[in-house]
């Protein structure tokens, strides 16, 4: 067996040989061109541009190495990349290990420095003073629905919207008790536990739901007691040390949760499809909704998501959060926009980013 693999292990190491030369060049490149942005005062992180690479390598990829796999690999080349321009920070919704942490990785890579937030303000506060370059927020479950912390939190800031990420979301039940039925109480965040109401409900009956600031936080809480469980990732059970009992209890097998990343400065339009969000309030009138929805599909702009949500400014007043198909500067979406303001009392552009999935 050893003379079998001998010649392939060495072609192997001649062409790992040969990549390292060639990223190496290709991270001189990058850092040529941090140093330009830096002149020009351009943001060092561009999703545009990233989304751009992402699809020329795809396009290249004739092999068996699948698309998603070869996104990763690039998406560590370029968190390299940007490690060398510029010391860049991302705040994320904290502690360690929640999902929010690991959509952070999933988008920025490992060579970047990251700052865990106990709150989502702190994540736009940190941001907003510069602190830190990128913030990434969960904005809606797929079981859940919005997270309305950071639906306020883009009403009252002035960072945009810059690009979006999905990430699927696998709850473990982790606990040092083996014995479901002995658990008398479960910790978590209030969405994990929303999202295994039917998994607790019939498997933990007994149990009392207490809700946490996060997931990683409910692990913390139970280490050493046996009469207690969370539900969180296998990952924050690994990093404080508490068993999984159970894993893959979220009620629906498809369980996803959006993420967005804000920044101080917005994404320019990309040569792949564009997203746009907005908020806006409407005049409590017969037909205003109606009304404010007609600009978009005269132009037949197609509108995948809105969302209702108090205005919290008086009793019964609502803002619309609304996500549609193109970009800002695009003269279709101009003119939309331009419309809703001669009709609602508030049209604010929370940000235009490529459509991923």
């Amino acid at each position: 067996m050893s003379d079998e693999l001998t010649p392939h292990r060495e072609k192997i190491d001649a062409l790992d040989e040969q990549l390292v030369q060639l990223f190496n060049q290709r991270l001189e490149s990058a850092a040529a061109i941090g140093e330009i942005k830096k002149r020009q005062g351009a943001p060092i992180y561009v999703p545009e541009r990233e989304e751009e690479v992402f699809r020329k390598v795809c396009q290249h990829n004739q092999g068996k190495l699948p698309n998603a796999a070869l996104r990763a690999i690039y998406r560590e080349i370029m968190s390299a990349a940007i490690a060398l321009e510029k010391e860049t920070v991302i705040a994320f919704l904290g502690p360690e290990a929640t999902f929010t942490h690991q959509a952070a990785l999933k988008k920025f890579g490992v060579s970047l420095h990251y700052k865990a937030l106990p709150s989502i303000a702190d994540v736009f506060h940190l941001v907003e003073s510069g602190e830190a370059d990128y913030g990434v927020i969960p904005i809606e479950n797929s079981t859940e629905g919005a997270v309305f912390h950071s639906l306020d939190m883009l009403v009252d800031s002035d960072l945009k919207i810059v690009s979006q990420l999905y990430l699927e979301i696998k709850h473990a039940l982790l606990t040092e008790q083996t014995d479901l039925s002995k658990i008398q109480e479960v910790y978590s965040k209030d969405q994990a536990i929303g999202q295994c109401r039917h998994w607790l409900q019939t498997n933990l009956p007994q149990a009392r739901l207490v809700d946490t600031a996060s997931t990683a936080h409910a692990v913390q809480l139970v280490k050493n007691r046996p009469d207690c469980a969370a539900i969180a990732s296998t990952l924050a059970g690994e990093m404080h040390g508490v068993p999984v009992l159970r894993e893959s209890i979220q009620d629906k097998s498809d369980n996803i949760t959006r993420f967005l990343i804000v920044g101080k400065q917005p994404t320019a339009p990309t040569s792949t499809e564009s997203k746009t969000s907005i908020v806006i309030s409407i005049n409590d009138e017969v037909g205003a909704l109606q009304k404010a929805i007609a600009p978009f599909s005269s132009r037949k702009l197609n509108l995948c998501k809105i969302e209702s949500r108090p205005s919290r400014k008086r009793p019964w007043d609502y803002y619309f959060f609304i996500d549609f198909i193109g970009h800002h500067d695009e003269p279709q979406v101009q003119e939309a926009l331009q419309d809703l303001r001669r009709i609602c009392p508030l049209v604010k552009w929370l940000g235009s980013y490529p459509n991923i999935s």
